[in-house]
């Protein structure tokens, strides 16, 4: 990989979008011009014991709609939506991912932190059953860079 792979450019053909607002561009893209907001009080998880009680929840995202129903539960939520937002870029861009050109397809994908809540839910089964109980999948449903 010399030079000549560095100076190629980079061209952005799709988009691929799961948020607050809504999954997909064009949900996201209606909302914020309608002025909502993405923003409500927090479902997830029973939030009354805390200080801030709202967050931006994505809740109209089913990840069997791009994910095998048996991988699913191997990945964390933040892979599930890497996953469906990057299938999202490429149908977008109206691109067939072949054998003979996937070694030149990428997706940029930006998270700060992925995998709290299989951290969570592992820690509790680590200290209420042991390290025995902790799933061999830990690792890879919450490192960052499998998304």
């Amino acid at each position: 990989m010399g030079k000549e792979i560095r100076k190629r450019r980079v061209v952005v053909t799709g988009l691929g979008l799961i948020t607050p607002l809504g999954s997909g561009v064009e949900k996201t893209w209606n909302a914020l011009c309608a002025g909502k907001s993405g923003i409500r009080r927090i479902t997830k998880f029973d939030p009354s014991g805390h200080a801030c009680q709202i967050a931006g929840e994505v809740t109209d995202f089913d990840p069997a709609d791009y994910i095998e129903k048996k991988e699913i539960k191997k990945m964390d939520t933040f892979i599930h939506y890497a996953v469906a937002a990057s299938q999202m870029a490429v149908d977008d861009a109206g691109f067939k991912v072949t054998p003979e050109n996937a070694d030149r397809v990428g997706v940029y994908i930006g998270s700060g932190i992925g995998g709290l809540p299989a951290i969570e839910a592992f820690h509790k089964v680590l200290l209420e059953k042991g390290p025995d109980r902790v799933s061999p999948f830990f690792i890879p449903m919450v490192i960052i860079n499998l998304a």
